[in-house]
């Protein structure tokens, strides 16, 4: 059963209402190829309309929608070949966190990301896609993997957030996402980073920092989930959509703050409409990138890449 929100009503009434005209043309024989032209017509309008007047809400809803590609589905589509490498050589290996070597566009690389799982069965042995410190410390053994081989790294980020349960705070959470923050911003490889999803807080940023840092059109990235934040700020959700308006985490709120790098669109109504166009244009910015990045100095791609991300957040006073 296909899921669809308050705001994609419209949509799902003219679907109903194809389904009934079919149905009568089985059951009469009738022609109603002008009636369902007609009703196609308005969908794809009615679905221009919607999906080019998204609330930021919205676009977080969509980000959650249960029938978006995850980072495997990607990784199934993209790669020519995968080599899945598990454990942090310390604890575990944590299913939330996926990774190892793969082809792209005839080029080796090191894709890492998240994976929340695709049913329920899936998504509590991946624990929703949000990695413990063993996950991140996972991610940064491959990294440091794909750096002694000289292998780009490319990360896929989609998380509610890091697991913030007692376990994980024992075992040094935040030390875990810290320490990748910093040996990632002097990684000695190209770097590219995709939010395909959620991108809550450090658990986003975790596998986030990148020469290039791209968002899907309806994806969110920020330091807060919209709930969190109407609970902090008015004790209680219900405030969510003001929320996630006042954050300003869109994939356009993002580039205009000068945040990410660009914006990948999505086919309309979101990635999982046409995962397979969506694939390939990830695909397409993967080998563009890095035809660009790999035959520079290193020195110098890592400069840049330390002074984009100290350059964010620097407010000068006229």
């Amino acid at each position: 059963m296909t899921t669809s929100f308050d705001f994609e009503k419209p949509i799902a009434d003219l679907q109903s209402q194809i389904d009934k005209v079919n149905q009568v043309a089985d059951k009469t024989k009738v022609d109603m190829s002008a009636t369902l032209t007609e009703l196609e017509a308005k969908i794809e309008a009615t679905r221009h309309e919607i999906y080019s007047n998204l609330t930021g809400w919205q676009k977080v809803q969509i980000s959650r929608h249960p029938e978006r590609p995850y980072t495997l589905s990607y990784i199934e589509m993209i790669c020519d070949d995968f080599i899945e490498m598990h454990g942090d050589r310390t604890v575990k290996d944590d299913k939330a966190i996926v990774g190892g070597f793969a082809s792209i566009g005839g080029e080796t690389v090191m894709v890492i990301g998240h994976q929340k799982g695709v049913n329920t069965k899936m998504r509590q042995y991946r624990n929703f896609g949000m990695a413990n410190p063993e996950g991140y410390r996972k991610a940064l053994r491959l990294m440091k993997l794909a750096e002694k081989f000289n292998k780009p790294v490319v990360t896929f980020i989609d998380t509610p957030g890091a697991y913030p349960g007692l376990e994980a705070e024992e075992r040094g959470q935040g030390e875990a996402i810290a320490k990748n923050l910093m040996e990632m911003s002097v990684l000695r490889v190209p770097i590219l980073c995709f939010i395909v999803g959620e991108g809550a807080s450090g658990g986003a940023l975790g596998i986030g920092i990148g020469d290039r840092v791209y968002m899907l059109e309806h994806t969110w990235y920020s330091v807060i989930s919209p709930e969190s934040c109407s609970s902090i700020l008015w004790r209680s959700w219900d405030f969510k959509e003001k929320a996630a308006d006042c954050l300003k985490l869109t994939s356009e709120d993002m580039f205009h703050n000068k945040l990410i790098d660009g914006i990948i669109t999505e086919p309309l109504g979101g990635a999982h409409h046409n995962p397979e166009q969506m694939a390939k244009s990830i695909q397409d910015r993967i080998i563009k990138d890095l035809k660009e990045l790999k035959p520079r100095d290193i020195d110098s791609v890592i400069n840049e890449r330390i002074e984009k991300f100290c350059a964010m957040g620097v407010v000068v006073e006229s």
